[in-house]
């Protein structure tokens, strides 16, 4: 097995401690990076370059029950030109999750109710992720609004009003069982 489809197989990419005992693969690593065929991410990680591109990893994987939130949401429903600074993912408060050195993700712990309203299951880069649905991420966006800046809450607001996509209805329930509809509102008074 080659160092390369070895590193497919791990998900793209590994750390050194992996294949620390196998010298030959040690070897073929340095060589592959030497050529530019796998890329050093930092000291004791490497990935496939084309494994990098992919924007989306198999979070039921990585953080079992976790659903994508926050930054990542908003870019994938493409509400926001900011991208994400990591992977956001929510998980129940009081979880405790091993988080891997790579890829880079953010957890949010949040509370019962709201970690449970609004999660959908969509196909992203080929993985079935669970990600919470438009209305509910726009609501994200107000509530956590002074943790992101206005700008940001205003933005996702304003993008989601232009699109044919959007319930109101929908927005509206979510917005009151989350307790953000007044500041909503007054959001929207104020940007019309």
């Amino acid at each position: 097995m080659t160092i390369c489809s070895f590193i497919k197989s791990q998900g793209g990419y590994i750390r050194t401690k992996d294949i620390k005992d196998n010298r030959q693969m040690y070897d073929q690593l340095l060589s592959e990076v030497a050529n530019g065929n796998i890329v050093r991410l930092r000291n004791g990680i490497y990935a496939l370059p084309d494994e990098m591109a992919k924007t989306m990893i198999d979070i039921e994987t990585i953080v079992p029950g976790g659903i994508l939130c926050m930054y990542s949401a908003w870019a994938h429903y493409e509400l926001t030109t900011k991208l994400p600074p990591n992977i956001c993912i929510a998980i129940e408060k009081k979880r405790k999750v091993t988080l891997p050195d790579y890829p880079p993700i953010s957890l949010y712990y949040w509370s019962l109710p709201s970690i449970k309203i609004g999660i959908t299951q969509q196909e992203i880069d080929g993985y079935k992720v669970k990600i919470y649905n438009l209305e509910k991420s726009v609501c994200d966006a107000v509530k956590f609004r002074n943790k992101i800046g206005i700008d940001i809450s205003s933005e996702i607001l304003k993008n989601y009003l232009k699109r044919s996509d959007k319930n109101l209805t929908l927005l509206n329930e979510y917005a009151q069982q989350m307790r953000v509809a007044k500041t909503m509102n007054s959001i929207i008074e104020y940007m019309a």
